[in-house]
């Protein structure tokens, strides 16, 4: 049985290792015009819930995040309609921005009016059952968020990449980045709405990204288009690039009438 010292320690180092991370990334990015993107997925249930947080983000959240500093905050619901949980990207200037935010919403009285009975709800009848969060910092080849499809039938689709180490983690994103993968994906016609590498979140180390698509034919063109490249077969078979992914979570989205993506 490990000794209770040799949990404290080797817990104590995952989180020294963690915070060096953040340090680190927070020193280059800097340094760097590269945003840092929050993306938050809070978990509801159909119905009464879900139109509560809806209302929240819409009337509340939302204008009180842009006038903190968070200029355009994306929410998506799944295509899949058995669930409910709502996803938001909230993408921040610099990692203080991303600090300082909460405690922006906290000092601002409209917000506290127009959200005051759904930030205090009655036990009965929350808001949302819970929030999973993840921090990321984004990409070289794409620093900053990207709004250019405002279309009502636009889709989008939002892919993690696990890998089983570090090592091969940095490996796939210097793949998107240097590699040109993202390059790819952009002349397919994938645009993408952000790449970010998850400093703080579930199943690291892990990479997140997002497109987004004029509609399911779209989507399902430029996929098409993009594995017959002859870049990308080129570019999978690179020896350098192998085993950099172990585990894919893919998820299509549809925006919310209120999106600001």
């Amino acid at each position: 049985m490990m000794q209770r010292r040799d949990f404290l320690g080797t817990t104590c180092a995952a989180g020294a290792a963690a915070l060096t991370s953040l340090a680190g990334a927070a020193k280059a990015a800097d340094a760097s015009p590269k945003e840092w993107l929050e993306l938050r997925t809070y978990k509801v249930e159909a119905g009464p819930m879900r139109t509560r947080l809806e209302t929240f983000l819409r009337e509340a959240a939302i204008p009180a995040l842009n006038r903190a500093g968070v200029e355009t905050v994306g929410v998506f619901g799944p295509m899949d309609e058995k669930v409910a949980d709502l996803v938001v990207l909230l993408p921040h200037k610099s990692i203080d921005a991303f600090a300082a935010a909460s405690r922006k919403l906290l000092a601002d009285a409209d917000y506290q009016k127009a959200g005051a009975a759904l930030l205090n709800p009655p036990k009965g009848a929350p808001t949302y059952a819970r929030i999973e969060s993840s921090l990321m910092l984004a990409f070289d080849a794409a620093p900053k968020v990207e709004v250019v499809n405002k279309k009502p039938t636009r889709v989008f689709q939002l892919r993690t990449y696990e890998s089983f180490s570090d090592a091969k983690a940095r490996k796939k994103i210097e793949m998107f980045n240097s590699g040109g993968e993202i390059a790819l994906f952009r002349s397919v016609g994938m645009q993408p709405v952000f790449f970010g590498e998850t400093i703080v979140g579930a199943k690291i180390p892990n990479l997140t990204y997002m497109l987004v698509f004029d509609d399911m034919d779209a989507n399902k063109a430029a996929w098409d288009k993009f594995l017959k490249a002859p870049e990308w077969d080129k570019l999978k078979n690179d020896p350098q690039y192998a085993d950099t992914v172990s585990n894919i979570t893919n998820t299509l989205l549809k925006p919310a009438a209120f999106s600001q993506i």
